[in-house]
C-alpha cells in the first residue's frame, strides 16, 4: 500500500485551535461521494409532507463498512453486524431516511431491489442476502406526521440511484430536517442534507453525505453561527449556551434530534480501522454542531476498495482527520443549501450568508 499524504487546506487560527477553512472552498464539478468510483446515490423527496429517503449503493462485492453510534436515542438497522468482531465486513447499500422508526421500512425496499438484481452476500445456489444498514432521523414535527418513507420509496430510490453529483439541501433524508430547536420549532432553522469531497495528493478520495437535523446550532470553521435559534431581529441568532440556562425543561425535545451520514473513501482499510475512522469523524460533528444530550448521531464509514488492507496507524490518523474535515464541511453545506420551506426559514434567508 502506497503512503497516504493528506492536505487539509488552509487553516484559520482561533487561539491555539487550527480550523480548516471550509467556507472558503468552492464546489467545482462533482464534489460529492459519487465522484468515488463504484458509488451511486438516489434520493426521493416528499416536499409537501417534508420527509424523504437517500439510498447509497456500492458496486461489485460492496464496500467494507463500519459505524459509530454516539446518539442517546438513535434509530438504526443492522449496525451490530458492522462491529469489527463480527463476520460481515461488506455492505451493498446504505439507507438514510426520515420518518423516525417508521423510516426503517425503506431499507426493506432496497433489499428487494438488490435481490432482484442478484446483489448481496451469497448464502447458497442462486441465493443472496443484501446487506443494507440504515439510520433514521426524526422529522415528524415538520410537514405531515402521518407520511413516512416506505419500502416502496426505498425500492424506487434504489432503482433510480446513479453516479451524478448528489444534490444538497431540501432533498432525500434532509427534506424535513431542521436545526437549532432550543427556542421551539417556531424559531428553528431549516436543515437539510449536505456533501463534501476531498482528493488526497496521491489521488485517493474521501467524501461525506450528511443529513443535518440537530438540536443545537450549526457553526462554520470560524465558529460563527450559520444556522441557529432565530432572534426577533432578522439575521440575529441566540447561541445554545445563552439560551439553555433559561429553559427549565427540554424533555420535549428528547429523541427528536438526529444527524446521520456516511463517509466514503476509496482508500483500502481494515474493518477495525474503519471503525476508528468513524469515531474520529464525530470530531467533525463536534466542530460545527453545538452538542447537547438530546442530539442523536450515527456515522458510517465505507471503503470501496476491493481488498481489505491493514494500514499503518499514521495512515489511519490521516484518513480520520480527513473524515472529520469532510463531515464538518458536509453539515455546513447542508444548512447553507437548504431553502425555506414548510414554515421553516433557511439559514441563507435569515442570516444572509
Amino acid at each position: 500500500m502506497k503512503k497516504i499524504t493528506l492536505f487539509l487546506g488552509t487553516a484559520l487560527t482561533l487561539g491555539a485551535l487550527a480550523v480548516p477553512a471550509f467556507s472558503e472552498e468552492k464546489k467545482v464539478g462533482n464534489n460529492t461521494i459519487t465522484a468515488i468510483k463504484g458509488v451511486q446515490v438516489g434520493q426521493k423527496s416528499d416536499l409537501q409532507s417534508m420527509t424523504g429517503v437517500t439510498v447509497i449503493r456500492f458496486a461489485g462485492q460492496g464496500g467494507i463498512a463500519a459505524v459509530d453510534v454516539e446518539g442517546t436515542a438513535s434509530g438504526t438497522r443492522e449496525t451490530d453486524l458492522l462491529d469489527p468482531v463480527n463476520l460481515v465486513h461488506r455492505i451493498n447499500a446504505l439507507v438514510l431516511s426520515g420518518g423516525s422508526a417508521w423510516g426503517l421500512d425503506a431499507a426493506a425496499g432496497v433489499i428487494r431491489c438488490l435481490e432482484e438484481q442478484g446483489i448481496g452476500s451469497p448464502v447458497g445456489k442462486n441465493m443472496v442476502v443484501p446487506i443494507v444498514p440504515a439510520p433514521v432521523l426524526f422529522d415528524l414535527s415538520a410537514g405531515s406526521y402521518h407520511v413516512r418513507p416506505t419500502a416502496e420509496w426505498g425500492y424506487e430510490t434504489c432503482i433510480t440511484a446513479n453516479s451524478k453529483a448528489v444534490a444538497s439541501g431540501n432533498v432525500g433524508a434532509g427534506t424535513g430536517a431542521t436545526v437549532a430547536r432550543e427556542g421551539g420549532m417556531g424559531k428553528a432553522t431549516k436543515g437539510g442534507i449536505g456533501s463534501a469531497l476531498r482528493t488526497l495528493p496521491d489521488g485517493g478520495k474521501i467524501g461525506a453525505l450528511v443529513a443535518a437535523n440537530a438540536f443545537g446550532e450549526i457553526r462554520n470553521g470560524r465558529r460563527e453561527i450559520v444556522a441557529g435559534v432565530r432572534r426577533a431581529e432578522k439575521g440575529a441568532w441566540t447561541p445554545t449556551l445563552e439560551f439553555l440556562p433559561r429553559r427549565k425543561d427540554v424533555r420535549g425535545f428528547s429523541g427528536k434530534n438526529t444527524t446521520i451520514g456516511v463517509i466514503v473513501t476509496d482508500v483500502p482499510l481494515s474493518k477495525t480501522q474503519l471503525s476508528r475512522v468513524a469515531q474520529m469523524a464525530h470530531g467533525g460533528m463536534a466542530r460545527v454542531i453545538s452538542h447537547t444530550m438530546h442530539d442523536g448521531e450515527t456515522l458510517f464509514v465505507v471503503s470501496t476498495a476491493q481488498e481489505e488492507v491493514t494500514a499503518t496507524s499514521a495512515e489511519v490518523n490521516l484518513i480520520g482527520a480527513a473524515a472529520a474535515d469532510v463531515t464538518a464541511a458536509a453539515i455546513e453545506d447542508a444548512v447553507k443549501r437548504a431553502e425555506s420551506h414548510g414554515g421553516f426559514v433557511s439559514a441563507t434567508q435569515w442570516g444572509g450568508e
